[in-house]
């Protein structure tokens, strides 16, 4: 892989990253048009995750700070006897949450071997699946009355519906930010809430990911170079950054829908282009 490689790949990553339309999807489909896919390539897409969960920590640094600094509070009201004593501050509900947010996706972990299986294979049939799963979730969400709810409304309930979405985005095509998102506008959740709950919730997820194929990144070795590492890192970053902005910009002022249309688009086209290859016995690389 060159270094324009690499900043191609971190481009893609840090816009489809935030943006409701499946980084892993994306970078799927770009590897499979460029011969990329593989082991190899999975290893680099955990790298190019690791600069869009930079651009979340940089964005959200004062809520992250926040988050932390109740979390201290909820441990020293756990050793002086008193965590239960009084009723949970705003900060305090959206920590309880988003850990049971996060719980679902121990039980994907069980399958994620399988899941992977599809974004490293040569078959894009899938992925095409996948976008228009998102491009529905994302029309349902758009077109939905818009609620008011934000943590101190939240529900267990609630909470375990939007992880089950959120680790349902291990399949290439399904959005993470997009499922997350569209779940939580459907049950009535304001905008700008779920919009930060979604990219809160990103950072466990992530770190997750990561830490669970140390083991397989450790025995690949150093498949790439440092240059076409940091390169990746550096355009998904930078780009991941950026989209955040944009997603915060066209969710606010109910353009969401624009995102649907896309992925419709591309889940049909990419889902032809499957089948047109298993029929003809070849892959088309670029």
């Amino acid at each position: 892989m060159t270094v324009f490689d690499a900043v191609m790949q971190g481009i893609i990553q840090g816009l489809t990253e935030f943006l409701p339309i499946s980084s892993d999807g994306h970078l799927s489909i770009y590897q499979h048009f460029t011969g990329n896919y593989g082991e190899s390539a999975l290893i680099f897409t955990l790298m190019l995750h690791l600069g869009t969960l930079i651009a979340v920590l940089i964005t959200y640094r004062q809520t992250i700070l926040e988050l932390i600094s109740e979390a201290f509070s909820i441990l020293y009201d756990l050793f002086h006897g008193r965590l239960f004593k009084f009723r949970p501050n705003d900060t305090r509900k959206m920590i309880y949450m988003l850990i049971v947010t996060t719980l679902p996706l121990f039980g994907f972990v069980l399958i994620k071997d399988f899941i992977t299986s599809f974004a490293e294979d040569s078959d894009i049939i899938v992925e095409g699946i996948c976008f228009l799963f998102t491009a529905i979730m994302l029309f349902l969400a758009a077109k939905c009355v818009k609620g008011r709810k934000t943590a101190r409304q939240m529900t267990v309930k609630d909470a375990l519906i939007i992880g089950i979405f959120q680790g349902l985005a291990i399949l290439p095509g399904v959005s993470r930010s997009g499922s997350t998102i569209s779940s939580g506008l459907l049950m009535g959740y304001d905008k700008n809430y779920m919009v930060t709950y979604s990219f809160i919730l990103s950072i466990p997820a992530i770190l997750g990911a990561c830490i669970l194929d140390i083991p397989e990144i450790l025995a690949a070795g150093m498949v790439y170079s440092w240059p076409v590492i940091i390169a990746g890192l550096v355009s998904s970053t930078l780009v991941g950054f950026v989209a955040i902005k944009v997603l915060k910009y066209l969710v606010v002022n109910d353009k969401f829908i624009i995102f649907s249309y896309y992925t419709f688009i591309l889940g049909i086209a990419v889902f032809l282009i499957g089948l047109a290859e298993r029929f003809m016995g070849f892959t088309f690389v670029i």
